[in-house]
C-alpha cells in the first residue's frame, strides 16, 4: 500500500510544528499556500525530476529542505523586497516558499530546462503569483537585458560553490545596497572565498540545525560602503 494520504489540517499542523521548532512563526494563510506548492511539487515529481527528495508528505526530511529552510533565511532578510530573482530555480525552492514568506509577488525564477519551467509556471498560477515571471534560460543570457541590471533587492541561489566570476556577473542583477543570498548544504563552504567590490560578505546563519545548513549572505556596496541595516 502506498503512504496515507495526510489531510491539510494534518500537513498544515506539521509545518507550523516544524516551523515553530526551528524558530519561525507562520503568518496567517501562509501555511496553506505552502501546501498548495509542496503537493503540487509532489505530484508533478511522481512524473519528472524536480527534485531528489523523498516527497511522501511523511517526510519531514523534505519538508524541512523545501519549505522550513526558505523560511528562516526570510529572518535574515535586512530591508523591504520588492524584486528578487532567483537563479537555477529547479522544483521553485526556496524561492517561492521565501517569496510567500517575504510577501514579495514580483519574482523573476531563472531556470534553463523547459521541462522545470513548464512546472514552475504552473506553481506560480496555482498561488496566484500574477506578477511572478519564469525565464527559460541561462542566466547569462539574462545579463543582456538591461531591464533586469540592479532591479532586484535580493538574488537568491542555492548552490554547493559559487565561483568568484559567476558571483561578479550576478551582481549585476541586485541594486546597491541589495543582498546575494546563497543556500548551502552542511557540504559545502561557509564562507563565498575571495570577493571583490562590489560585493562583501555580511554574515553565514545557520538553517537548520538537523540538516547542518547555512545561509551566506552577501551585500552589494553602495558608493563604497557595504550597507548595513539600521
Amino acid at each position: 500500500t502506498g503512504p496515507r494520504t495526510v489531510s491539510s489540517r494534518e500537513f498544515q499542523a506539521r509545518l507550523d510544528r516544524r516551523a515553530r521548532r526551528a524558530g519561525v512563526v507562520l503568518a496567517p494563510g501562509l501555511s496553506a499556500k505552502l501546501e498548495v506548492y509542496f503537493k503540487l511539487l509532489a505530484a508533478w515529481n511522481a512524473k519528472m525530476n524536480l527534485t531528489g527528495l523523498d516527497l511522501s508528505e511523511q517526510s519531514p526530511a523534505a519538508i524541512d529542505r523545501l519549505l522550513i529552510e526558505p523560511l528562516v533565511a526570510a529572518k535574515h532578510v535586512t530591508g523591504p523586497v520588492t524584486r528578487m530573482i532567483d537563479i537555477g530555480s529547479g522544483g521553485g525552492s526556496p524561492a517561492i516558499p521565501l517569496a510567500l514568506a517575504l510577501s514579495s509577488s514580483r519574482v523573476v525564477l531563472v531556470e534553463a530546462k523547459t521541462r522545470k519551467s513548464v512546472f514552475l509556471r504552473e506553481a506560480l498560477r496555482a498561488l496566484e503569483m500574477t506578477e511572478a515571471e519564469v525565464a527559460t534560460s541561462r542566466f547569462e543570457e539574462l545579463l543582456t537585458r538591461p531591464p533586469l541590471h540592479e532591479a532586484h533587492e535580493l538574488l537568491t541561489l542555492r548552490a554547493v560553490r559559487v565561483e568568484g566570476a559567476v558571483l561578479m556577473n550576478l551582481q549585476a542583477f541586485v541594486k546597491p545596497g541589495g543582498e546575494v543570498f546563497l543556500f548551502r548544504a552542511a557540504s559545502g563552504a561557509g564562507s563565498p572565498g575571495t570577493l571583490v567590490p562590489p560585493l562583501s560578505w555580511r554574515a553565514t546563519f545557520p538553517l537548520l540545525e538537523s540538516q547542518g545548513s547555512r545561509l551566506v549572505v552577501l551585500s552589494k556596496r553602495i558608493d563604497g560602503r557595504a550597507h548595513r541595516s539600521t
